[in-house]
């Protein structure tokens, strides 16, 4: 069942239960009306001929009898009867005896006022004292045009909400059509949005309701998409390119190596420069992997307390081991009151601080980078200085993302993955990474984590 059709019977119904209610509640309320109505007349009927049979100018039976029957005022098939203490009838206005149980009788007496219906007529009884005695008048008749004016309000009802239900429900169509008719505008241009036409987007409208507020987010998201398919097509050209270039270096010396007549000493500088086009591979590689493997799934990583600090003397002494030349100040706040420590993970962390420490000897002249950590009340700054070539203003902004290198970097080598994966850990960690670089200042990283 489509929403039109669900839309549709959902108004049809609660329109017909609400118009049922309403048709239900009108007819019983003027049906009660009509009974109080004629309880009161039947009571009138009663007290007036029990005022001519008890008056003191005694008044016939007989005549009675034919003032009740010619009465303008006389309901249908009036019949007035009254009993004395006996329950003997003493007055009967009607031709047809009407028999009246001893037991409602009783109960006349005992409530001194009663109304009932039985046998499609309308009774009321009533006691009486006259002379000191007590006489029960009861009075009796059809309400026929009050019965047929609630046949007739029932009819009136009855068509009028027949009538109501068909209209709404052809209504109830078109209203369910004209409100969908926005969402199969969208499914239309959805559907013609693809891999090859992300460029398609939703029309926005006023952006006032919530069709149109959901037209904004699918165009966010479909934003996201495309800025995604856009990287992972700018990932894959520039890892094509940074895989293929030490990997056609590798095959071109050893193909060299194998037709040359090469002396030992030229094979093993062969080798060696063979064996730098591996390490870099394998450390592309594994960084492409950690870059992957993080966007991929952030959630499998767990976090605790990371002393900085430690971590950072572990990173230098890791660097000091591969390259003795270079030159790693580190110190600490002298105000701080507190070890230096963060919640994340020291995996990830590690890695990131060796990409910044590690690209800051890189490009500094003397191999030197400093390192300052300072603490504050909620977050933990870690400055990274060098003194190298300075980064280009307009280049600031573009050297986190993957495979983006400054025009600082052309002499050293490198593959511009490891602060776009730096970025995304810091990320992670809910800090933030932030470069300046000047030529009286020198360049420096600020990295922001929170305590």
């Amino acid at each position: 069942m489509t929403i039109r059709v669900r839309m549709a019977v959902l108004f049809l119904s609660i329109f017909s239960i609400l118009l049922l209610v309403f048709s239900l509640v009108i007819y019983f309320e003027s049906e009660v009306y009509r009974q109080r109505e004629y309880k009161i007349r039947l009571r009138q009927e009663a007290l007036t001929a029990a005022t001519i049979i008890f008056n003191k100018n005694e008044i016939s039976p007989d005549l009675l009898k034919l003032l009740d029957k010619h009465n303008v005022t006389a309901l249908n098939q009036e019949e007035i009867i009254i009993y004395d203490i006996h329950d003997k009838v003493i007055y009967e206005s009607g031709s047809d005896t009407l028999l009246v149980n001893r037991e409602v009788l009783g109960k006349i007496r005992q409530e001194k006022d009663l109304f009932w219906e039985e046998n499609g007529k309308e009774m009321y009884g009533t006691v009486i004292t006259n002379s000191g005695k007590e006489y029960i008048v009861l009075a009796s008749s059809i309400d026929k045009y009050g019965i047929d004016k609630q046949k007739n309000l029932a009819f009136i009802l009855g068509f009028s909400a027949f009538l109501l239900v068909c209209i709404s429900a052809v209504t109830g169509w078109l209203f369910a059509r004209r409100m969908l008719r926005p969402v199969k505008q969208m499914i239309q241009k959805i559907d013609k949005i693809q891999a090859s036409a992300l460029n398609l987007r939703l029309n926005e409208g006023n952006k006032a309701d919530e069709l149109e507020q959901l037209s904004i987010r699918f165009n966010q998201m479909l934003d996201r998409l495309e800025h995604a398919f856009q990287t992972q097509r700018s990932f894959v050209s520039h890892a094509s390119h940074e895989l293929r270039t030490p990997l056609t270096a590798i095959t071109g010396q050893i193909q060299v190596s194998l037709l040359a007549n090469d002396n030992q000493a030229d094979l093993k500088l062969m080798i060696q420069s063979v064996l730098e086009d591996v390490q870099q591979l394998n450390k592309l590689t594994n960084n492409l992997l950690d870059l992957t493997s993080i966007d991929a799934d952030d959630t499998k990583f767990k976090y605790e307390l990371v002393n900085i600090l430690e971590l950072i003397w572990q990173v230098r002494a890791e660097l000091l081991k591969k390259n003795p030349n270079y030159q790693i100040l580190i110190s600490l706040d002298e105000e701080a009151d507190s070890m230096p420590e963060v919640r994340g993970n020291d995996g990830l962390l590690y890695t990131a601080l060796i990409n910044l420490i590690e690209n800051g000897a890189k490009f500094s002249p003397q191999n030197t980078v400093e390192v300052k950590i300072k603490m504050q009340n909620e977050k933990l700054t870690i400055d990274f200085h060098n003194e190298g070539s300075v980064i280009p203003a307009n280049e600031l902004n573009q050297i986190f993302e993957p495979f983006k290198r400054g025009s600082n970097s052309r002499h050293t080598k490198g593959h511009g993955v490891g602060l776009s994966l730096t970025r995304r850990i810091v990320q992670l960690h809910k800090g933030k990474i932030d470069v300046k670089s000047s030529d009286e200042s020198g360049t420096t990283f600020t990295l922001i984590l929170p305590r």
